[in-house]
């Protein structure tokens, strides 16, 4: 039985091209969305096994459509498809519930694989990118107490580093230095208890900061 996939994304060669790599194979893509909007409307019409979702879309970040999807169609299964290899985008997609993280550069094979590997509910699968960011979460504790221990401005610069966005682009964004925005990434890992950027991004997320 053919796994059903709804692809999203809104350059038309990615979704053509995703078409080419996966004729043959025993996957069918039942429909494509090119916005966040269009992908939910889809989704809830055809009720796709699994759901092959950009990080970036022209109307907002992937990464919400995700949560939208899960809470609509928490049947489906979400892998998300980045140009990125970016650990904070991938520690958000785990928070958020993606089954997997697959980069469009990767292989004919492990696309194929990743998508059957999801479909059969191995969350996340060997071979897709989330397996260390998951493993990563499991072990690192998340603060009880109520309270955020951070300035307002630390707070700006979290939401950006759980965006993420490198140093430079934070400090051109809050219009501070490369040297200052360092600072305060130094007193946010201390702060929270965390030792990087990605456990700072999961951290962020589960405290409903962004």
């Amino acid at each position: 039985m053919a796994i059903r996939l709804l692809v999203v994304d809104d350059h038309e060669v990615v979704r053509r091209g995703l078409a080419v790599l996966l004729a043959g194979s025993d996957i069918e893509i039942v429909a494509e969305a090119g916005t966040g909007k269009e992908a939910l409307r889809l989704a809830e019409k055809h009720r796709p096994d699994v759901i092959l979702l950009d990080v970036r879309l022209p109307d907002g970040d992937g990464l919400l459509t995700l949560e939208k999807l899960r809470s609509k169609v928490p049947e489906s299964r979400v892998i998300m498809l980045s140009t990125y290899d970016n650990p904070t985008y991938m520690a958000r997609a785990v928070a958020l519930g993606a089954a997997d993280y697959v980069l469009k550069g990767s292989s004919r094979e492990d696309i194929i694989a990743t998508i059957k590997a999801v479909a059969a509910g191995e969350c996340p699968s060997r071979y897709g990118q989330l397996q260390k960011v998951a493993e990563t979460m499991k072990l690192q504790p998340v603060l009880e107490d109520d309270e955020v221990p951070l300035t307002d401005r630390e707070l700006q610069v979290l939401r950006h580093v759980a965006l993420g966005l490198s140093n430079k682009e934070i400090a051109k964004s809050l219009d501070i230095s490369v040297e200052t925005v360092k600072e305060h990434i130094q007193n946010i890992l201390r702060k929270i208890a965390v030792s990087d950027r990605t456990q700072a991004a999961v951290w962020a997320v589960r405290k409903g900061l962004l």
